[in-house]
């Protein structure tokens, strides 16, 4: 099962900010929309950068109450992990496992399709497998 198949279920609409955006903004925004990472997209609409709950705890522990003077552009992963459609959720798992961090974005050519949590891979992998174990059932008749 590729990525394709989350994106289609989860939708599109992927949550942003811009470069210049609060670490206060932020902050509301993931608290608000109950998510564990933003996106930080260029006036162009292209990706720059991502913001985690990580990295604003890893902010806060660093610098205190100063946190609140910084941006998005301070704050976020520049060099972004990305998968495509075609991705695999085991190799989408796969990355995040390597790089230990829960948030891809997902791109279909140059646009940014949406975005994956782990949680929502291994919620496809739960069900891929619940399938799985049906199609088992249905195929083995108990003998008696």
């Amino acid at each position: 099962m590729t990525i394709a198949a989350v994106i289609r279920e989860k939708g599109r609409n992927v949550i942003s900010v811009s470069p210049d955006a609060s670490i206060t903004e932020i902050a509301a925004i993931i608290a608000s929309r109950r998510i564990g990472a933003l996106v930080v997209l260029a006036d162009h609409g292209g990706l720059v950068g991502i913001v985690s709950e990580r990295d604003l705890v890893k902010a806060l522990a660093r610098h205190g109450t100063q946190v609140l003077a910084l941006t998005a552009s301070d704050l976020m992963t520049r060099q972004v992990t990305t998968v495509t459609m075609r991705t695999t959720i085991d190799q989408a798992m796969e990355i995040m496992d390597a790089g230990y961090f829960r948030h891809l974005p997902v791109m279909d050519g140059s646009e940014l399709a949406g975005i994956v949590s782990i949680r929502d891979l291994a919620r496809h992998r739960i069900l891929l497998h619940q399938r799985d174990l049906e199609t088992l059932r249905a195929t083995v008749r108990p003998q008696g």
